[in-house]
């Protein structure tokens, strides 16, 4: 059997994550549901890593096992006739048969955008945080500067979180004003649940003057999830690329 990767983008506002969930829908069921009509049997799919419910995608990975030669070039043309408008194949390739979209990833890269106009943009209003207050963007990335290189991240996720090992190195963090629209990049060998709006909730508490730059290293010392800032929304974040 061939070993497929997939690129695919979503809007994540109608799902409940990328995962497959027992009573709510996800991406992963409607991508296998999709490649079960095209297959016509069953073809489980791996994914680089889960969203969360109302997250999206530009660049997820997925790799499946196809039980039959399809020319690579015409599979996202044939899912993409089959998907709904919301999710979009964007590639796909043949890769090793040892290939693992999850474990060979070498780090992430996702985005936060958050709306500073008086009123939410309609055209953003799925996709960014509605804050229309002055904040210090110098201080926000200063902050940001102290998240760079590797740092246990226990007071930046969720107390849901199982993970036993929260080390993570943070390779990139950077905001950019964009008129009325604030992005935040920041690229990790792994992220924990919930860790990136987290930091971006911490930043935001900074270009507030809640929380001063120079506080973050002992918030990340800490380890208490109560000494960083709010989880901020999840149409904010975006999972911009996955890189090998």
């Amino acid at each position: 059997m061939l070993n497929v990767k997939l690129t695919l983008a979503y809007d994540g506002t109608h799902y409940h994550g990328f995962q497959r969930q027992n009573n709510a829908i996800s991406i992963q069921e409607v991508l296998e549901k999709t490649l079960q009509k095209l297959y016509n049997q069953d073809v489980p799919v791996i994914g680089s890593g889960r969203t969360d419910s109302g997250v999206h995608a530009r660049g997820q990975v997925v790799n499946y096992y196809a039980p039959f030669e399809i020319p690579v070039g015409r599979i996202p043309y044939a899912l993409n006739a089959m998907l709904p408008d919301d999710i979009r194949i964007i590639e796909a390739s043949i890769v090793s048969r040892e290939f693992h979209s999850r474990f060979d990833a070498r780090s992430k890269i996702y985005s936060y955008t958050v709306d500073q106009g008086e009123f939410h943009s309609v055209f953003n209003r799925l996709y960014s945080y509605h804050l229309p207050i002055s904040l210090n963007v110098k201080a926000m990335e200063q902050a940001a500067s102290h998240f760079l290189g590797r740092h246990e991240f226990s007071a930046f996720c969720s107390s849901k979180s199982c993970v036993k090992d929260r080390n993570r190195e943070i390779k990139k963090a950077y905001w950019e004003e964009q008129g009325e629209l604030l992005r935040f990049t920041i690229e990790a060998d792994g992220f924990l649940y919930n860790m990136v709006r987290i930091i971006v909730g911490t930043l935001l508490e900074t270009g507030q003057g809640r929380i001063q730059p120079e506080d973050i290293p002992g918030i990340i010392a800490s380890r208490n999830r109560k000494a960083a800032g709010p989880t901020v929304p999840a149409r904010g974040l975006c999972l911009e690329k996955v890189f090998y």
